[in-house]
């Protein structure tokens, strides 16, 4: 897209940003990106932790004179026009004057309640709490267009970006075989002296020579070969599989897998994996979304968490000219895929913003819940355990989520409701999470999903 227009806009329309849960990880990228970006100012900060939140706007540059910490609506009232209102109460932030307010707390609860609070103001909400739009999505984009306001997710983290390049090929009349992304974390070896890191900062290095059995591509063999050799890096992530239950939502894709496929891969090879079977690739359908570990040599360029898509090539001749521009092929000429090695969280997402409040770009009132993600106990669970989400990929301890297509959930309960919910029956290892196991009646977040069920 040429952003040139947005840069030009003279139409005067200011975006004036609220952003709630908002000082460490993504919060701090936007709240650093924010001043530098044209029509648009920051109004508002939610924050548990005032001081903190204070001391990370002074770190970032931002006035200290205009900062104003405000813990009543009354106290927001007398607030400047050009203020900077920190503020402990996310309810606060949507009586600011704010155009936007952008929510980040990944807490389903607070982010759902927040979302429709600003939507039923006409405020336009920015959705990274991507736990909230899996089960809340659906509905949260009807109440968007019914108040015309704009329900978005937002560049910088996958799904958006990964719908964003879905759409590009969807325009270009583009059949796309698989869509995803690489895991967060890459698979790094040294050529030279043999040496293997998985990239999470959890993991020592580890000699592993045998890798070199395995390294140029020869076929499904190969992957078998690495996922022998790596076994023990490879895991189910709650946050992966979660961002592909979102993209699935918009597009329609389902889930290659229950759990993904999760290859081992180099970006070379992605043309040649993410097909199907009897082309020589790892999939049983087409129009799936999935994901893969990036696998790469020391001085070769990390995908980043990026995304990807698969299309099918059917003009040869086309192709072919293509091909030897370098695109990523597969060896048989009938697929390509493109891709984008990138998501840069905050510093992206005041496109998102832009887009939606002076263009009204963002909703997806398409939007409906067609994957659910599930938790199956990876352990016996007795009754009367609680479940918590926890971590950095918002993951359940006992649980391993899977991604299921909507008519075959049954009563498996949605993964981001369980947060705090307790077992009322023991879950056997390899059993889902049931809504009989548990009781969501009176949680607000469970009649969202509800009503996005009955869309």
């Amino acid at each position: 897209m040429d952003y040139t227009n947005l840069l030009r806009d003279s139409s005067g329309k200011l975006s004036r940003v609220g952003v709630i849960g908002a000082t460490k990880g993504y919060g701090y990228t936007l709240l650093a990106q924010i001043p530098t970006v044209a029509h648009m100012v920051l109004r508002a900060v939610c924050s548990r932790h005032v001081e903190e939140c204070r001391d990370v706007l002074l770190e970032i540059g931002y006035d200290e004179a205009k900062i104003v910490e405000c813990r009543s609506a009354e106290e927001v009232r007398a607030a400047a026009e050009d203020a900077i209102i920190i503020t402990p109460d996310y309810r606060l932030v949507m009586d600011c004057g704010i155009t936007a307010m952008v929510e980040c707390t990944g807490n389903t609860k607070v982010s759902s309640d927040a979302a429709m609070i600003a939507l039923q103001k006409g405020i336009n909400v920015y959705m990274v709490s991507k736990e909230t739009d899996s089960v809340c999505g659906p509905i949260l984009n009807q109440v968007a267009r019914d108040n015309g306001a704009v329900y978005a997710l937002v560049n910088g983290d996958q799904p958006r970006n990964l719908l964003d390049l879905y759409s590009w090929a969807q325009l270009l009349g583009l059949e796309v075989v698989c869509a995803g992304k690489s895991s967060e974390y890459d698979f790094v070896w040294d050529r030279d002296s043999g040496s293997f890191t998985y990239r999470d900062g959890a993991h020592e290095s580890e000699d592993l020579p045998e890798l070199a059995e395995f390294w140029h591509y020869q076929g499904r063999q190969t992957l078998a070969g690495r996922d022998r050799l790596l076994q023990k890096y490879r895991e189910v992530i709650s946050a992966d599989l979660c961002e592909m239950n979102l993209v699935s939502n918009v597009t329609g894709l389902e889930p290659a897998t229950a759990f993904l496929n999760y290859p081992i891969a180099k970006v070379s090879e992605l043309a040649d994996i993410f097909i199907p079977k009897e082309d020589g690739g790892i999939l049983e359908q087409t129009g799936v979304v999935d994901v893969f570990y990036n696998l790469r040599e020391t001085d070769e360029a990390s995908f980043c968490g990026g995304e990807f898509i698969v299309v099918r090539c059917k003009n040869e001749k086309m192709w072919e000219i293509l091909a030897g521009k370098g695109h990523v092929m597969s060896k048989n000429g009938k697929y390509c895929c493109i891709y984008h090695p990138y998501h840069f969280m905050g510093l992206e997402t005041p496109g998102s913003i832009l887009l939606g409040d002076l263009m009204g770009i963002g909703c997806h009132p398409e939007c409906r819940q067609v994957t659910i993600m599930a938790g199956v106990a990876d352990r016996d669970l007795p009754a009367g355990t609680e479940l918590k989400v926890y971590g950095h990929h918002h993951q359940i301890d006992g649980l391993t989520p899977e991604l299921l297509v909507r008519r075959s959930v049954g009563d498996a309960a949605p993964f981001y409701l369980l947060n705090g919910a307790v077992l009322q029956n023991e879950v056997k290892k390899g059993e889902p999470v049931t809504l009989r196991d548990v009781n969501l009646s009176g949680l607000s977040t469970y009649e969202l999903f509800q009503k996005g069920l009955a869309l």
